[in-house]
């Protein structure tokens, strides 16, 4: 047998009870250093290219684990994994070694810093020559690309580009590499980025197609439909102005960063991504891929290069056009900004975004336990278009499971699942129906960076998609995302898009599509929709017969929870509860769509209402649907609340469940060593979980001017702790209060039990809407009266921070708890004692509901 098996190759028996003919499993070893030779022993592991290798004549024999050793690995290339890799009947696991954590990445590590003669406090690293890149990982945290901010009267968008209408622009037709500059637009729901040809003047002329490409469809550049637009320039030299930002120059082989002052980019883990994929798992319709396992691995370091040539015309939710259309009116700027025939004609051309990680052609594929972080695109794509995946083949994928994963700072989706062209929704050959996909017990939080259009979690085509128990928080569009198409390719289409010409030119389909008998349930969805005005929570396109979405939890949200988009037909939404944000909306507006058949009944909602327009012509039945007060839920309402996201085993630091609700809470008391401080109009809940802390306080605010007397809050704190040299930090991973003014952050005091009375008071908190502010006593009277304010994004962890010296104290503010920005100039509270109280403190500006506010790293320095 060993013979067979390899030398080097381990036989081990399962320790537990099984039956007498289960085979064997074998264990080759895989190590950062490991060799491309050899047999993949303990003794002597091998690369993980040798392992894949030496593996494929025992797969026959039974399962088959590559045991990753703790360290880097770092590619060259990406993994392929065809159907010979496969285990066929059997499974390989490619798994994290007992207590190991190890890292498959994309990136190389950057190093070498020295001050640049290119700005106040720049620095520059030497990197390979002709080396382009959209991203870069500082500390395990996107780092954003230098840009500036334009103001909508700053430019007028032309046929052929922008006209500069602000004269202090003028500059930009001075700059070099001005082809490297990109613009970019946030319209209501669309994230589109255009290259730049030529500055010349004031005008800026946009290469081409990809700006013809962004200026004709829906919430065009020029036209976006509910709200005005949000426009920067991106990628120029000149503009790397901010902390943390940053420019390459791939001609010249130069990394530009631009660290906070004082901080040396020697000391800091800065990741350089080379590769756009990490694994590519795909086969044939005729050979799939079967039997693979991904178990316990950190997937980084990656970075998605094509918009930098072919600009980003996004469509919705990572769907994009490219190339040149010689159908496209020649005064489409204008007769095709809000649609036009034409434009429909192209919609089955589109292309999707691909995945860092993707899987197509394969069936009985699952990953357990990862983490997907620091990716340049959709970290997982399962079953996507062709045109997304390396290997050409799209679609396939069967049986899949994704279970317990951690999705986080990644440049689009967590995961992506499914596809939009006809093969997708009416496949050519069977063998193509994405089915059978289960998403569970995943936390997606801080995806969709970069394309921002994106939803955390995206399932398009597919039958049995069981999407449960996952945690979406802190994304800028919508939390899950099911169905594609607006009706469109449902037997008898749309009358919508019989009107707009669509038919002309793409099949009428007389039969169903593959969207059918999806389930989702028990998500735990909060913090969605930060940066648009269109879309939901939970969001839906199509019909979908068999199709139900029950006990999910919605909070913390904007615009609509649950949305039935045009042709979203024959679905069930029961027994989710819905706090703040608007209930319910169904997109029947036009008698002529199909968002029909639809039944909603037994949800629960404390804000906003239902908008059903037409339901009785469309057959949406709305029954038995609850409006609350307040938090006063119904215990069958709390149930479904305590009960939703992740399963205990798999909660981390980003769940908000960690801690449950404040009326189911699961958390031990806090500490010994820290103390606890309510003045909240119902009281505050504090818990603890390892380093990670929770404050639930149902208080009116901290603020005492303007006529306003308010001091109520809930902290967790060391009595006595700072003195003059020290430093409170705290790392605000999640502020889950409703109000845009709710505070969660460090503060010191005098002593923090005397509410409205004591002195040497300040605060810096993340609100959970507009910033952080910086907040301070400034005549000793116990009320904070004086504010600093920094408007920066909040859907994500801020690590925040108050230092004193005597009695002048410094606020700041981080994303990566290394570099940190002050929040306006320092300030003197004089009636500060010697030895102060510090800690962390929130108040919900509400004080009918509190939600629990997540903190972890909190740190008392002296």
């Amino acid at each position: 047998m060993l013979a067979v098996l390899g030398a080097g190759a381990v036989i081990v028996s399962a320790l537990v009870a099984a039956p007498a003919q289960a085979a064997p499993v074998t264990i080759f070893y895989a190590a950062p250093d490991g060799k491309d030779a050899g047999h993949c022993s303990q003794a002597m592991p091998c690369s993980l290219e040798r392992a894949q290798h030496v593996l494929r004549p025992s797969i026959k024999h039974g399962d088959v684990t590559v045991q990753l050793a703790d360290g880097v690995y770092r590619l060259s290339k990406p993994l392929t994994f065809s159907a010979e890799d496969g285990g066929g009947d059997n499974t390989v696991h490619w798994a994290a070694a007992p207590g190991a954590h190890p890292e498959i990445t994309g990136a190389s590590s950057v190093g070498g810093w020295t001050p640049s003669s290119a700005g106040a406090g720049i620095w520059q690293a030497p990197t390979p020559a002709g080396l382009d890149t959209r991203q870069l990982y500082v500390d395990g945290v996107i780092a954003p690309r230098a840009s500036i901010k334009l103001a909508n009267s700053d430019v007028t968008p032309t046929p052929t580009g922008l006209t500069v209408d602000n004269p202090s622009l003028a500059y930009l037709a001075t700059l070099p590499d001005q082809g490297r500059i990109e613009f970019e637009s946030l319209g209501d729901f669309t994230n589109r980025y255009s290259p730049v040809q030529s500055i010349a003047g004031a005008q800026i002329t946009m290469a081409q197609p990809a700006w013809d490409d962004n200026t004709w469809g829906w919430d065009t550049v020029q036209s976006s439909l509910l709200a005005a637009p949000t426009w920067y320039l991106d990628n120029s030299l000149a503009f790397l102005t901010q902390t943390n930002q940053w420019y390459i120059d791939p001609q010249a082989g130069t990394l530009y960063y631009k660290p906070a002052a004082g901080v040396d980019p020697n000391t800091l883990d800065i990741e350089l991504p080379h590769l756009q994929s990490l694994l590519s798992i795909g086969g044939t319709y005729d050979q799939p891929v079967q039997g693979l396992s991904f178990e316990g691995i950190r997937f980084s370091g990656t970075s998605w290069l094509e918009p930098s040539t072919d600009g980003y015309a996004d469509q919705q939710n990572g769907l994009f056009i490219k190339g040149a259309y010689d159908y496209r009116p020649a005064d489409a700027f204008t007769s095709c900004a809000r649609g036009c025939e034409m434009f429909e004609r192209a919609r089955t051309t589109w292309f999707q975004e691909p995945g860092a990680v993707q899987v197509s052609a394969a069936s009985r594929i699952s990953f357990t336990g990862n983490t997907f972080t620091d990716l340049g695109s959709s970290a997982l794509g399962i079953g996507n278009d062709a045109n997304a995946t390396t290997t050409g083949v799209g679609y396939g994928a069967s049986s899949i499971q994704v279970t317990g994963n951690r999705f986080v700072e990644d440049s689009g989706h967590g995961i992506s699942v499914g596809g939009v062209l006809p093969d997708a929704h009416h496949p050519s050959d069977p063998r193509m129906t994405n089915k059978d996909i289960t998403i569970q017990d995943n936390t997606v939080d801080r995806v969709s960076v970069d394309y921002k259009d994106n939803g955390g979690i995206l399932s398009t085509y597919v039958t049995n998609a069981q999407i449960l128990h996952n945690e979406v928080a802190n994304v800028p569009y919508d939390g899950i995302d099911t169905g594609y198409g607006w009706g469109i390719n449902d037997a008898g289409g749309s009358n919508d898009y019989v009107d707009r010409g669509y038919y002309t030119y793409n099949t009428l389909y007389t039969t169903p599509t593959t969207l059918k008998d999806n389930r989702v349930e028990g998500n735990l969805v909060h913090n969605t929709k930060a940066r648009f005005a269109d879309g939901g929570t939970l969001y839906n396109l199509s019909a979908s017969p068999g199709s139900v979405v029950d006990k999910n939890y919605l909070f913390n949200i904007s615009g609509v929870g649950l949305y039935l988009d045009e042709g979203s037909r024959s679905l069930t939404y029961e027994n989710n509860v819905v706090q703040g944000g608007s209930f319910v909306f169904t997109n029947a507006y036009s008698l002529r769509n199909n968002t029909s058949d639809n039944v909603i009944q037994d949800n629960w909602y404390n804000s906003g209402g239902v908008s059903a327009p037409n339901a009785a012509a469309h057959n949406n039945t709305l029954v038995n649907n609850v409006k609350v007060s307040g938090a006063n839920w119904p215990q069958a309402a709390r149930d479904v609340m305590c009960a939703a996201g992740v399963a205990p085993q798999y909660r981390t630091a980003l769940n908000a469940n960690l801690f449950g609700l404040a009326d189911c809470p699961v958390s031990s008391p806090v500490a010994s060593g820290f103390a606890t401080a309510g003045s909240s109009a119902a009281g505050s809940y504090f818990g603890q979980t390892g380093g990670t802390f929770g404050i639930a306080a149902a208080g009116a605010d901290v603020w005492g001017a303007g006529g306003q007397h308010d001091d109520q809050f809930g902290a967790i704190y060391r009595a006595g702790s700072l003195a003059s040299g020290s430093s409170v930090s705290a790392r605000v991973v999640s502020v889950n209060d409703a109000n845009a003014w709710a505070k969660s952050g460090v503060v010191v005091r005098n002593d923090l039990t005397q509410a409205g009375t004591s002195a040497g008071y300040a605060v810096v908190a993340v609100t959970a809407r507009n910033g952080v502010d910086f907040e301070w006593d400034s005549n000793g009277d116990g009320y904070l009266d004086s504010s600093a304010h920094a408007a920066i994004d909040v859907f994500r962890p801020v690590w925040v921070q108050l230092s004193r010296s005597g009695t002048s104290f410094t606020a700041s503010y981080s994303y990566d708890g290394t570099n940190y920005v002050p929040i306006g100039s320092p300030v003197t509270l004089s009636t500060a004692a010697a030895t102060q109280d510090a800690g962390i403190l929130s108040t919900s500006h509400d004080v009918t509901q509190s939600a629990i506010n997540q903190f972890d790293s909190v740190a008392i320095r002296h």
